[in-house]
C-alpha cells in the first residue's frame, strides 16, 4: 500500500493511483476488477462510465433474468476500441459502482486541492 494511492474499492475490485511512475501515468487511475488492470485517464474512466450505463440500459432482459451470476450474457464496450468484457448483470453493477465511486472521489479531491 507504501506505492498506492487508494481512491476507492468495493467487493468487486479497488482503484487507485501509483505514487510512483512516468509522468504520463501519474494522473492516470489504476482500475483492477476479476483478472483485469485498466490504467485509464479521467477522460477514458468517464467514457467507461458512460459505457456501463448504456450497458445497463440495454439490458433490460438481463434484469428480468433468473438466471445465476456464471451467466455473461452482457458485452461491455470499454474506452479501448478492441477491448470489451464479457459480464454479468451482477458484476455490472458491482462494476458501476466501483467506477461511479472512484469518479466521485477524484471529484472531491479535485475540490479538496483547490480550497
Amino acid at each position: 500500500m507504501e506505492n498506492i494511492n487508494p481512491l476507492y474499492h468495493n467487493t468487486f475490485g479497488v482503484a487507485f493511483q501509483w505514487k510512483r511512475t512516468s509522468a504520463n501515468n501519474m494522473l492516470k487511475v489504476q482500475l483492477v476488477f476479476r483478472d483485469t488492470g485498466l490504467l485509464l485517464t479521467f477522460k477514458e474512466l468517464k467514457q467507461f462510465s458512460e459505457n456501463i450505463s448504456r450497458t445497463l440500459n440495454a439490458s433490460q432482459v438481463c434484469q428480468k433474468c433468473s438466471q445465476d451470476e456464471n451467466c455473461k450474457g452482457l458485452l461491455l464496450e470499454t474506452p479501448i476500441n478492441q477491448l470489451s468484457f464479457a459480464i454479468s448483470m451482477a458484476e455490472l453493477r458491482s462494476l458501476e459502482e466501483l467506477v461511479e465511486g472512484t469518479i466521485f472521489q477524484l471529484g472531491l479531491d479535485h475540490l479538496l486541492h483547490k480550497i
